[in-house]
């Protein structure tokens, strides 16, 4: 499974992007779908997630009600609109998939096997 993530960029506070994330050859059924992100000389937190049978959704604390993610089951992108960005939001972001992430682990980003390269998201003015 290939991740291809893209659409980040400079923005201003209060601006809005939307983060891609492609899967080659194949669709995101079944597999749980994620966001995660970096800052510098911080740890990767996670983002969002849909679980595998794409029924829930789930955020982290800090981007709830900014962030959304779409897309997934049966498409072949996955998306995360960042709306009211914050100089914080400000890191690199990862999308990662999985079949075997089970609904207690899908927070945790030891339990992905596959992940896209990157995509930077700097929040400046």
């Amino acid at each position: 499974v290939q991740l291809q993530a893209s659409g980040g960029g400079l923005v201003q506070p209060g601006g809005s992007l939307r983060l891609s994330c492609a899967v080659s050859g194949r669709t995101f059924r079944n597999y749980a779908v994620a966001w995660f992100r970096q800052a510098p000389g911080k740890e990767r937190e996670f983002v969002a997630a849909f679980s595998r049978s794409g029924g829930t959704t789930y955020y982290a604390d800090s981007v709830k009600g900014r962030f959304t993610m779409t897309g997934g089951n049966a498409k072949t992108m996955v998306y995360l609109q960042m709306n009211s960005l914050k100089p914080e939001d400000t890191a690199v972001y990862y999308c990662a998939a999985d079949r075997g992430v089970i609904t207690s682990m899908i927070r945790q980003g030891d339990g992905y096997d596959y992940w896209g390269q990157g995509t930077l998201v700097t929040v400046s003015s």
